[in-house]
């Protein structure tokens, strides 16, 4: 294990990797809170692959990890292979999206490590083709947002499949009660270890607000990236079609502008995801579900064309950046009418965010012809059709019925 890490360039353990790793090698159950970027994906890897069994015989998962997106579920299965240098260890990736065929391939081939996605392990468990009976240990990463996307009941059938005596780690970046009452009701006594600070790290993550009419979004946008010059970027958008239209708009104004949401193919989503790890995609258009599984330590600003629908989101958008201790900058746009929503995420993280200021920019709109219209996703002003003509029947004068007094 120890040149593996020496390997893998892992020299000091994070915070949460010195207070889990010991638990885990102990076969206690753990409910760790932290946010993204702390490295608390080595945190079980590690004790995972130290405790493992790679004799002839060993076939069968003796780990299960389940992960929201399928992004993730590539990336954890990646640190799985960078940690097991050396070592005859196999892990692999089950999600949706891609041939089931494949996936049950390397499964019957023998696999140490399955990395998936609730509803992709389901499927196999119902096919057979993943068999629970050496199962040691599951981990549920990034448990609050599986909750967040429907996935409980999911979770709940697969949890029920797996043998009693296994080991459970809970990891999340918040705890709400769901969480909470899943800890309870699955793992066995479980120790929590909470390494979220109250507030975001202020040190690494300065985050400011602008004020701005929806039409102008776009061209504060621009204006903002012309001046920040980022080394890589996420735009974060409310929608699907609001991040297509955004990708489609900025990629012809800037060289290295990928999309990713939901109603791209599995394939696409790879190109994309291939393409801003090494650097040749710049800038990133995506919505919230597939932005959380990115983790792409060369982000250097996350910018919220549109403000989250939760408080929580917003933690999840800026935890994409200052990565590791680097450092790191958010910018969120808000519209005038949507102040309560900023409240809530200052009253969520504990910080006032600072107003941004951009020198020669006017944040408020001219009037709108009333042939024009905003775009409520975009902030693109678009042609409105002219309402047709009132009948000709319905324009003249009714004819007097009466006549008054009489």
């Amino acid at each position: 294990m120890l040149a593996s890490l020496e390997e893998a360039g892992y020299q000091y353990p994070t915070q949460i990797q010195a207070g889990l790793i010991p638990l885990a090698l102990e076969g206690v159950d753990v409910v760790g809170q932290a946010r993204t970027g702390t490295g608390k994906t080595a945190s079980f890897a590690i004790p995972i692959l130290e405790q493992m069994y790679v004799g002839p015989d060993a076939r069968h998962p003796q780990a299960l990890v389940l992960v929201p997106t399928r992004e993730l579920a590539v990336q954890v299965r990646d640190e799985f292979a960078k940690l097991s240098f050396g070592r005859p260890i196999t892990s692999v990736a089950v999600y949706g999206g891609k041939p089931i065929r494949s996936q049950i391939d390397k499964l019957k081939a023998g696999v140490h490590v399955v990395v998936g996605t609730p509803g992709r392990v389901l499927d196999h468990l119902a096919r057979g083709t993943i068999q629970m009976d050496e199962l040691e240990i599951v981990v549920l990463d990034e448990a609050d947002r599986m909750l967040d996307i429907g996935f409980r009941p999911d979770i709940e059938k697969i949890l029920r499949r797996c043998p009693k005596d296994r080991q459970t780690l809970l990891l999340s970046a918040t705890v709400p009660p769901p969480i909470a009452k899943l800890a309870e009701r699955y793992m066995v006594e479980p120790t929590t270890l909470n390494f979220s600070p109250k507030e975001l790290a202020v040190e690494t993550i300065e985050q400011f607000y602008y004020t701005v009419d929806p039409q102008r979004k776009f061209d504060l946008l621009q204006r903002l990236i012309e001046r920040e010059k980022p080394r890589q970027a996420i735009v974060f958008c409310r929608t699907k079609r609001g991040t297509e239209k955004i990708f489609q708009r900025l990629s012809k104004k800037l060289p290295g502008v990928g999309c990713m949401h939901g109603d791209m193919n599995q394939g696409g989503r790879d190109r994309v995801m291939r393409g801003f790890r090494d650097g040749t995609i710049s800038y990133l258009i995506a919505t919230d579900v597939v932005g959380r599984g990115i983790d792409v330590s060369a982000v250097s600003h996350i910018i919220n064309f549109d403000i989250p629908a939760f408080s929580d989101d917003y933690v999840h958008r800026v935890g994409r950046t200052g990565r590791m201790g680097r450092e790191g900058v958010a910018y969120t746009f808000v519209a005038p009418d949507e102040g309560p929503e900023l409240t809530r995420i200052e009253q969520r993280i504990n910080i006032q965010l600072k107003r941004g200021e951009m020198e020669n920019f006017e944040m408020v709109s001219a009037p709108m012809p009333l042939n024009r219209a905003i775009d409520s996703e975009t902030g693109e002003a678009i042609d409105v059709p002219a309402p047709p003509p009132l009948p000709t029947n319905l324009m003249r004068r009714p004819p007097k019925r009466y006549r008054r007094g009489v």
